[in-house]
């Protein structure tokens, strides 16, 4: 059976055109999909870094900031206390070890929950040792451990 004259004249550009048109709506979904990606999201202003100066009486200061407590060590001496400072967008609990119990160092646990751009102190530590802390939330995160030696 053979098309009319009329009919074969246009086949071919419809088909072309359809193509065409199937490739145009292709691209216009993908490009639509892409626009709406997270990919493409109006930037955001970062968060100042919170910041909080130590309160008076601590003989060492420990810092909190970007998630690591620096120094990983200090030293005082009997009777002395130590400020724990947070300026770490997230709050921390300073516990004593062990985990979860929390017993070797009570003086530590003093410090209890710090908010972002806030300090504490321990309370004084009256025996000659070496005392570890941690972030009660994240026990077993070594960034946030340390050690404090009394003498």
């Amino acid at each position: 059976m053979s098309l009319p004259v009329f009919q074969r004249s246009l086949a071919a550009p419809v088909r072309a055109g359809l193509w065409l048109l199937v490739l145009v709506l292709a691209a216009a979904g993908a490009f639509t999909a892409g626009a709406c990606g997270s990919g493409s999201s109006l930037s955001t202003p970062s968060s100042p870094v919170p910041t909080a100066t130590p309160p008076p009486g601590g003989a060492a200061t420990i810092t909190i900031a970007a998630g690591v407590a620096s120094p990983k060590q200090v030293e005082i001496n009997v009777g002395q206390r130590v400020a724990f400072v947070n300026n770490d967008t997230v709050a921390h609990e300073i516990a004593s070890n062990p985990h979860p119990i929390h017993t070797d160092c009570p003086p530590i646990n003093e410090v209890g929950g710090l908010a972002p751009a806030t300090a504490r102190l321990t309370g004084a530590f009256t025996i000659a040792r070496t005392c570890g802390y941690h972030d009660h939330g994240l026990p077993d995160n070594t960034s946030l451990q340390g050690t404090i030696i009394i003498h």
